[in-house]
């Protein structure tokens, strides 16, 4: 389990120091819950994010445990370093917005046809309880051509699932080259 520190102070250069110790700056928050400033081992916890299973994940924060789900993080402009994540906590029973990777699979034919894949939207915003939480939504764009496209009224979900996006966004589709 990924274990985290409480950030006593939030100035900028206690943040400083925490990232020059090799620590991610996050913040911990929920529907009714107070919100926490933590920390956490940058190393440590990109492992455990690309290492989860479930889009909820379990985080220790000084002995407390939270189930988290990844909510929003900037990464730094010239060097990409992760700089800040804002954690959700998934509150059993309770409705909240989270936003669920959006996975493509296959090949489009389109591409032999001098055509481009696009993926204009890489998270889709939903409103559920975490316990009908989604881990993703997988699309197979292996019969997509040139023109062609995926947009949100073609995902399909459970009647405990609402998408928060418009009908008209598009989710992948295939254009032509220039």
């Amino acid at each position: 389990m990924l274990e985290g520190i409480i950030r006593n102070s939030i100035e900028k250069q206690a943040t400083k120091t925490l990232r020059r110790d090799g620590y991610l700056i996050a913040n911990i928050y929920g529907k009714g819950e107070k919100n926490i400033n933590a920390a956490f081992k940058a190393n440590e916890f990109i492992k455990a994010v690309k290492n989860k299973e479930e889009l909820i994940f379990p985080v220790s924060v000084e002995g407390t445990e939270y189930k988290v789900v990844i909510q929003e993080y900037q990464k730094d402009p010239v060097n990409s370093t992760l700089l800040h994540v804002d954690l959700r906590i998934a509150l059993p029973g309770v409705l909240s917005k989270y936003l669920v990777p959006v996975k493509l699979e296959g090949i489009p034919k389109g591409t032999k046809n001098k055509g481009v894949l696009i993926q204009s939207k890489k998270r889709l915003a939903v409103k559920c309880t975490a316990d009908n939480l989604p881990n993703s939504f997988t699309f197979d764009v292996s019969d997509l051509d040139v023109g062609d496209t995926i947009l949100v009224r073609d995902v399909k979900v459970s009647a405990d699932v609402k998408i928060m996006d418009e009908d008209r966004v598009s989710i992948a589709g295939v254009i032509k080259a220039k």
